[in-house]
């Protein structure tokens, strides 16, 4: 699927107000997931060809809400959660995350498809196969998406796929090697997207 359009629908910073607006629309969701400054807004503005259409930051941890966007006029709703696993956020903060995380991936019945996003320069972390085991436990289909290949040489995202795929115990083939900067990945993405509207 080829997003053609996307818009900014709203944010929400407690879970009932994710229950008020996703009664809203019948349509599937699919969700973006990943440590701080994995480059989510990257992602998505490559994914919707808007450069600021999710609001990027130099400082890691900004993305404290649940962010929700319109695809292609009401057929898919992107749900942009808060990045885990920033160092310098408080702890009664990182709890408020980690709530939010959770509470929707356990609560949202319209969500069809995770895209868990990991940095292809660094091997995943404790909280990335923490994210993975909570996918796992909930039963919810995903796709691995191992960032910023640009700057990595063709030899070195090799190794770096093997990485992920060791530490993360999924398939190489379950991993897009994405860059928001040379479109990398994209098409691969947008495939995806089309075996979820074709699952529904």
């Amino acid at each position: 699927m080829e997003i053609k359009n996307a818009r900014f629908v709203t944010s929400i910073a407690a879970l009932p107000k994710y229950t008020e607006a996703s009664a809203t629309y019948s349509c599937p969701e699919v969700c973006v997931v990943g440590r701080s400054n994995v480059g989510k807004s990257t992602f998505i503005n490559c994914m919707t060809g808007q450069k600021k259409l999710a609001k990027a930051s130099n400082t890691p941890g900004r993305t404290r809400l649940i962010n929700l966007f319109d695809l292609n006029g009401g057929a898919l709703v992107l749900v942009d959660l808060p990045g885990y696993g920033y160092a310098a956020a408080p702890k009664s903060e990182k709890q408020k995350w980690a709530t939010l995380i959770e509470g929707y991936l356990r609560s949202s019945d319209k969500l069809k498809h995770v895209f868990a996003l990991v940095d292809i320069r660094h091997e995943p972390t404790a909280l990335d196969k923490q994210m993975l085991s909570y996918l796992y436990a909930y039963r919810l289909p995903f796709t691995v998406v191992a960032t910023k290949a640009d700057k990595l040489s063709k030899a070195q995202i090799g190794r770096a796929v093997q990485t992920v795929s060791a530490a993360l115990t999924v398939g190489k083939d379950n991993i897009i090697v994405f860059s928001g900067v040379s479109g990398e990945g994209k098409r691969e993405v947008e495939r995806t997207l089309d075996s979820v509207l074709l699952s529904e």
